[in-house]
């Protein structure tokens, strides 16, 4: 099961919000996105891969105003986004809360984290359009829509329907363009890093550190604005 960083999730109030605080702090205007019909939200991508982290991208997410949710919807959104907490710390700006991990085999990391007895949630089937045809997903949200552990366990996604022969053909990193940011490091502390490493090792997730100390995510990047570290400070 080889699983590797997939993106970092910035929640934003308002997505105009996002995009004026990437410009501001990271130097960059992001690239397009989509919108999510089941949760209610939309967002804009950032590439910020390297060859350690050949996959990853920033995602810039908030809740759509003008969104309809289907009444199948989920009571919650993902990413603990209607948090009374996460809401009144993004209200003043957007904030790194969370990073999503991908693999090839979405039911075999779910089980290996069922091992650890985390319930990290049932698969859900999600698309949206591109200029370059359908984007197809499968990701693990739970009902309630928490992260766990404080944003650092990582949701698991798999790219692509499941008998796609090209399953990361339409992955963002093959649809954005190079922006001029890198992902340089992503270090995690938490009050139960062993337990949390425990879980990497079970989808077998590497080159993410975690270390105990206080709940924070520490993603530190090469902007044209020189290295710039964004932290989530336990929300």
């Amino acid at each position: 099961m080889h699983t590797q960083l997939d993106h970092l999730v910035i929640v934003a109030k308002t997505l105009e919000q996002g995009v004026q605080w990437c410009e501001a702090t990271l130097g960059v205007t992001p690239g397009p996105g989509g919108e999510h019909t089941l949760y209610g939200t939309h967002n804009r991508l950032l590439k910020i891969a390297t060859p350690s982290n050949p996959m990853a991208f920033l995602e810039i997410i908030a809740i759509d105003p003008n969104a309809v949710r289907p009444k199948k919807a989920s009571p919650t959104r993902w990413f603990d986004m209607d948090s009374p907490a996460l809401q009144k710390a993004v209200a003043i700006e957007p904030r790194l809360v969370h990073f999503v991990v991908n693999t090839p085999d979405l039911k075999a990391a779910r089980m290996a984290l069922r091992m650890e007895a985390i319930d990290r949630g049932p698969a859900i089937y999600g698309n949206r359009r591109t200029s370059k045809g359908v984007l197809n997903w499968q990701i693990s949200v739970r009902a309630d829509g928490q992260r766990l552990f404080d944003g650092a366990l990582p949701t698991v996604i798999q790219w692509g329907k499941p008998d796609a022969t090209e399953p990361l053909k339409l992955h963002p990193r093959n649809t954005l363009p190079r922006s001029g940011v890198t992902l340089n490091s992503l270090e995690v502390t938490h009050p139960s890093a062993k337990k949390l490493q425990e879980a990497y090792s079970a989808i077998e997730l590497k080159r993410v550190t975690v270390s105990e100390g206080p709940a924070n995510l520490k993603a530190t990047l090469h902007t044209p604005k020189g290295l710039v570290t964004l932290e989530s400070l336990g929300i």
